[in-house]
């Protein structure tokens, strides 16, 4: 799918993975309330990951640690209308947009859309970092560690096992099962 097909919307729903940040307040809330309004705006949850906390990584210093999940959903918004309604779920938790990397009340990435693979200029699919990051597969491993990269050819399971426990990826720690 090119740059110019990422605006279709599929005839039938396709699934997608949406990761979920945050340090600032209450996180779990603002999860909770995010995942409530995707269910509201048609984009049906099929899973949740657990609650992960998470070590900061890039950004400013002495931020407090994250928040972190992953969810798997069906919808049949475009994958620019589902980052749409990611931004404004995230402006609606109050998260401002100061620095690069900053801590925030909310961050809701699009990690994956279906098969999609593409490079627009608001969004990259898959997203450009996941596999770089513990944070992110992690609880992505949880829910499909079969889930099978478009471009990496390798499931969720291999490409956090590539991980090293030394990496400036974050460690991370299971906080909550069931959210």
């Amino acid at each position: 799918m090119g740059t110019e097909q990422i605006e279709i919307v599929p005839e039938s729903a396709v699934e997608a993975l949406i990761a979920f940040g945050g340090n600032l307040g209450n996180c779990r809330e603002a999860f909770v309330v995010a995942r409530q309004r995707l269910q509201q705006h048609g984009v049906q949850v099929l899973a949740s990951s657990p609650l992960y906390r998470t070590e900061p990584v890039g950004g400013p210093v002495d931020q407090p640690d994250y928040l972190n999940a992953v969810l798997h959903v069906a919808t049949t918004l475009s994958p620019l209308q589902l980052l749409d309604l990611c931004l404004d779920l995230e402006q609606l938790a109050g998260r401002q947009r100061l620095e690069l990397w900053g801590a925030r009340t909310l961050d809701l990435d699009v990690l994956s859309y279906h098969h999609v693979v593409c490079t627009a200029r608001r969004l990259t699919l898959p997203h450009p970092r996941m596999h770089q990051r513990r944070f992110v597969l992690a609880p992505l491993c949880d829910l499909l560690s079969s889930w099978q990269h478009p471009v990496l050819f390798q499931t969720a399971a291999q490409l956090l096992n590539h991980l090293t426990s030394d990496a400036t990826d974050g460690a991370v720690e299971l906080v909550e099962l069931s959210w």
